[in-house]
C-alpha cells in the first residue's frame, strides 16, 4: 500500500492518506503530488477530498525521525528540497482547479494542521480529533507562507490563540469560529458530509482555478519571494 493513494466516487476524487500518522517526508511528497496530477487527468471529476486510512490520525506533520537523521547527516540538500517541496503540496492545493476538501477524521498537528488550512473548506469529527501548531512548544517558528496559509483559513484572534498557546481545538470550537465547515459526530458521518457537499460543486476547472489564482495570490507570492531566506541558508530558527 502506497503512502497516498487516490479513488474516484462518481464525480469525487478522494485521497487517503495511508501512512498512520501520515507524516510528512520526501517519499510522501512525491505520492501526494502524484494523486493530485492523476486526479487533474481525469476532466469528470469535480471535487476533491483528502482524508486518512488512520481512525486516529489525520497527518502529525513533519516526519521528526526522517528530519532527525538528515540534520544529523548534515544533508542540508535534501531538508532544503523537502522543505520546497511541502510548498509545492501547499501551492498545488492552492491553486488546484477545482475544490480541496479536508475531512479531518484524527488528529491534525504542525504541518498536517497546515496542509488542512491550505485546501478550500475543512470538515472534522466531534468523536476524535485535535487541530493544534505544536510549534511554540517545541520551538519550531513557522515559515512566512506557512502563515500566509492559515491566516487565510482562520480568523486572526483565534489563529493568534492558537499559535501562541499551541493549544489542543476540538471540532466544535473550530466550528464556532468557522474554520470548519461542519462537526460531525463520527467517522461515517463526517465520510458522507463531506462527499455531500463535494458532490455540490460542477464548476468549470477554468475559472475556479482563476478565482482561486487571484484569492491565493498574496499567499504565493509570500511563500515565493520570503519563504526562500529561511529556507535556502535551512535557517530554522530566528
Amino acid at each position: 500500500m502506497s503512502t497516498v493513494e487516490w479513488e474516484k466516487r462518481e464525480t469525487v476524487g478522494i485521497i487517503c492518506m495511508n501512512g498512520g500518522e501520515n507524516r510528512q517526508n520526501p517519499d510522501y511528497i512525491r505520492e501526494m503530488l502524484a494523486a493530485f496530477d492523476g486526479i487533474e487527468q481525469d476532466g469528470e471529476i469535480s471535487a476533491v477530498v483528502i482524508t486518512s486510512s488512520d481512525r486516529k490520525n489525520w497527518s502529525l506533520g513533519i516526519d521528526v525521525q526522517w528530519m532527525a537523521q538528515a540534520m544529523a547527516d548534515q544533508d542540508l540538500p535534501a531538508i532544503r528540497e523537502f522543505m520546497y517541496g511541502m510548498n509545492g503540496v501547499y501551492r498545488r492545493i492552492l491553486l488546484y482547479p477545482v475544490p480541496v476538501i479536508a475531512a479531518i477524521n484524527g488528529h491534525a498537528f504542525g504541518g498536517g494542521t497546515i496542509l488542512a488550512c491550505a485546501c478550500d473548506f475543512r470538515f472534522m469529527k466531534s468523536d476524535r480529533g485535535f487541530f493544534c501548531f505544536p510549534e511554540v512548544d517545541i520551538s519550531i517558528p513557522f515559515l512566512p507562507g506557512m502563515l500566509a496559509i492559515v491566516r487565510k483559513a482562520i480568523p486572526y484572534q483565534k489563529l493568534e490563540e492558537l499559535i501562541l498557546t499551541g493549544k489542543r481545538a476540538v471540532a466544535a470550537e473550530l466550528e464556532a469560529h468557522q474554520v470548519i465547515v461542519k462537526t460531525c459526530e463520527n467517522e461515517e458521518s463526517l465520510l458522507r458530509e463531506t462527499m455531500s457537499f463535494a458532490k455540490t460543486f460542477n464548476k468549470k476547472r477554468a475559472i475556479f482555478a482563476e478565482l482561486k489564482q487571484r484569492l491565493h495570490a498574496g499567499v504565493i507570492e509570500t511563500m515565493e519571494r520570503e519563504d526562500p531566506r529561511y529556507i535556502d541558508p535551512v535557517n530554522l530558527m530566528i
